[in-house]
Order: C-alpha cells, then structure tokens, then sequence
C-alpha cells in the first residue's frame, strides 16, 4: 500500500511539512494545488522556491498577507485576557525556525493587531471552496492546537484567542498541509520520533522552555527527543499536524522507495533545517489497536447527539456510534460509543463531557485485525471516482467513495442509488477486463 513517511530529525512546522508534501506531487498535481492554495484565501499568495540547507535542495513554501511576508509562520495565540496583545510562540530570531519569530509591538509591521477565536477559525475554514475532508482536518488540527493551549495555561478553550493576522499565514500552512495529504491519499502514514530541540525562547509571559507548553501536551504519548541543537524545532501547529495524521511514530517501514521530498526552513542551523517525506509501498499492518470510549444517555434529542458527533469527529474521533438500549427504571436511552487512536484517549473523552451531558466516559483499549486498505480511481460516465479497497488473507473488497458519488450525483441530477450502480458496474467491468 502507499506509505507516507515523515522524518522530523529537525521537528516540524506547518510551512516545512507542507513543502514536503508538495515535492512529492507530480507536476500537474503541483499546479492544481498551487491554483486551490491560491484562491482559498482572499490577499494570501503561496509560492514555492527552491532552498538548500547544508547542501541538500528542497522547497521552501513562501506564504505572503497583503503582499508582506508574515513574521510568523505558526499559530499566534493570547489569552484573551482583557484587551492585552498577548502572542504566544513569536519567538526570537537566535531561537527557533525562522517562521516562529517574535512579533515586537515596537516595529511596524503595516496591520493592526486583532484576536480571533476559535470558533472564528472554524467559520473561517467552513467558507473555504475546499474538499470537505480537508476543512474538516484544519479544523481538527486547530481544535487540537486550541485544546493544548487552554490545557498549557489553566483556562477554558473559549477564552483562548488566535492572533488574527498572525493566524492567517498558519491557517493556510495548516490547510496547504491538509489539502497535500488529501491529494497525495497515502493509505498509511507514519512518522518518526520528534527532535524539539532544546533550551529556552522568550514569550510574552517570558522565557519558557523548549518545547513550549502547548507543543508539549499535542505530543503526549508521541516518541520525542531532545539533542545539543538550541532552539524550538517542533512548533504547535507542526505538532498538530504530526498527531493528526500520523497513525504511528517510530522507525521507517519496509517500504519500496518511489520519491523523497525535502520541506526546508529559513534558519540555519548545524544540521540541515528540513523535514523529509518518504513515499512508497509497504506491507500493511495486520493488527492495530484502537480506543473505545462509551458512556449512556437519555437526556439529549437526536439532533444534539448528531451535533456532538459532528463536533467529536471534527476533533479527531474516529467513528461514531449510537445504539437504543433501555436504561433503569425503564426509560429510553443510547449507547454512546466513540472510537479514536490511543493517543488521543484523554483529549477525546473530556471533549465527549464537554459536548454531550454524560457524568462519566467508560474507556476500553481493543486489538483489531484490519485488512489492507487501499484507494483507487475508475473511469465511470460521471468521470473519475474513487473506489476504497480492502484486501487480505484472499478477501477482496471495494466500495466506491460516497462524496465522489454524491457530487456526481448532484452534478448529473440523477438519484444517488442510480450512480452508485452504475459505478458498480463500472467497477465489476474494469475486473472483467483485467481477467
């Protein structure tokens, strides 16, 4: 199957990784993502341009606002405390890639400075003309990254406020990455330990040390390191990123090598300021392991538990459940049940009590044997769908995708039950042909 690997011996940020991805794409897919990126957001113009680091060429992202090269290319965040500027991860040049720089209040930078919420985010990623796979990934990420923010500094997530200027380029680091992994469809990725660097960098609390608070709880339960190299290497929005995606962190895989591509930052450093992605076939994993998180319900409608369920997956979850049961003294209940990597165990539960109004999550780790899942693309008479397989142990299965269905559906004012069969014959022929 196609495996992303994801080397991060200089840790990550959102403009490093989506560089790799990016190198990764064949030429036309380059100039398709480059055209989305593009005209995603009003006044934001990314261009690629080839950087060396220690030698080695790679591709630098250059993510510019109104024409002005933002100073920080990470998630800017305050604590909304009063009309203070609070900025979180603005850190000085002699301390971190150079996207994470301080945002001195005594220079002009040509904008004002405002905050926006989290939810604004959200809205912000909901309007993009954007796959809605890709909206739903940024989003998650920013949850995660909004989640650790409020976790570092003891205070509700709705009080936690993005820098809004300084969160424009990283909105659109975080949806480039997004939107690389959405056209690249690897059917695993993986990723190794994180290298975050070492000492201290200087905030507007002060000095904090490295990795930063909220880098530090978004990689709970991820393999990490520190080494002699001084400075912040892995930020929070790299951080979000690598837990959101990656389903493993450790070696490199068996895998047959296809390409390589090497995201560099502006820094220099004594090692070479990249991030490098592999990209081949690999055996799938035949076992994996996977989170239960349940809890009984008979106070909320149908339409708040979807709501809750839309907001949980929004936030990682990774499938939802609901099934009638009857509870004590006869009244009508669900069973609530979620599913979500054992990383993200702890976060996904305290957002189960914030969106729905159980007392108490009960959690169960379980093994599972899993078949090699795959993705291809058929030529039907509504173009191009994609069709999800599942192979292993002589089981053969394929499924054509529903989104793909459904646009083609609305596209060709048909009923979805008559596309869906006849990308199933489109499927059952394509076999035939291949004997």
């Amino acid at each position: 199957m196609k495996t992303l690997y994801l080397e991060c011996n200089m840790g990550a940020a959102g403009d490093m990784l989506m560089a790799a991805l990016y190198e990764l794409m064949s030429e036309s897919e380059k100039q398709d993502f480059l055209e989305t990126m593009n005209r995603l957001f009003p006044g934001v113009e990314i261009q690629p341009r080839q950087a060396v680091t220690c030698g080695i060429t790679g591709t630098h992202m250059d993510v510019t606002v109104r024409g002005e090269e933002e100073h920080s290319h990470d998630v800017a965040l305050g604590c909304g405390h009063d009309h203070d500027h609070i900025h979180e991860h603005h850190h000085e040049h002699d301390h971190s890639h150079a996207h994470d720089h301080h945002h001195d209040h005594d220079h002009d930078h040509g904008h004002t400075h405002h905050h926006t919420a989290p939810a604004d985010i959200a809205a912000l990623l909901d309007a993009l003309d954007a796959p809605a796979e890709v909206k739903d990934a940024a989003k998650s990420i920013y949850a995660r990254i909004a989640d650790a923010e409020a976790k570092a500094h003891g205070m509700p997530v709705e009080k936690i406020h993005f820098h809004e200027v300084g969160a424009l380029d990283a909105v659109a680091d975080v949806t480039g990455a997004c939107l690389a992994v959405h056209m690249l469809r690897p059917d695993h990725i993986t990723a190794s330990p994180v290298h975050l660097g070492s000492g201290q960098v200087r905030c507007a609390h002060g000095i904090v040390p490295v990795p930063a608070p909220a880098t530090a709880h978004l990689l709970e339960g991820v393999l990490c390191y520190t080494g002699d190299i001084r400075g912040e290497l892995c930020t929070p929005t790299g951080a979000a990123l690598l837990t959101h995606f990656a389903e493993s962190f450790g070696p490199m895989p068996v895998m047959s090598l296809e390409k390589t591509g090497y995201g560099v930052g502006k820094k220099e450093f004594p090692a070479a300021n990249c991030v490098r992605a592999f990209w081949g076939e690999s055996g799938a994993p035949q076992q994996a392991e996977i989170v239960e998180l349940c809890c009984h319900i008979d106070d909320m409608t149908a339409e708040a538990l979807a709501f809750a369920g839309e907001q949980l997956l929004a936030q990682g979850a990774l499938d939802i459940s609901c099934a009638p049961l009857t509870m004590k003294k006869g009244r009508a209940g669900v069973s609530f049940t979620v599913l979500c990597k054992p990383r993200d165990e702890g976060r996904i539960a305290h957002a189960i009590l914030r969106e729905t109004t159980t007392n108490g999550v009960r959690t169960r780790r379980c093994g599972k044997y899993i078949l090699t899942p795959s993705v291809k693309t058929v030529e039907t008479a509504y173009g191009p769908i994609r069709v999800k397989c599942a192979d292993g142990e002589g089981i053969h299965r394929k499924k054509p995708e529903y989104e793909d269905v459904a646009s083609a559906a609305r596209t060709a004012g048909l009923p979805f039950q008559k596309v869906w069969e006849d990308v199933l014959s489109a499927i059952r022929g394509e076999v035939s042909q291949n004997g």
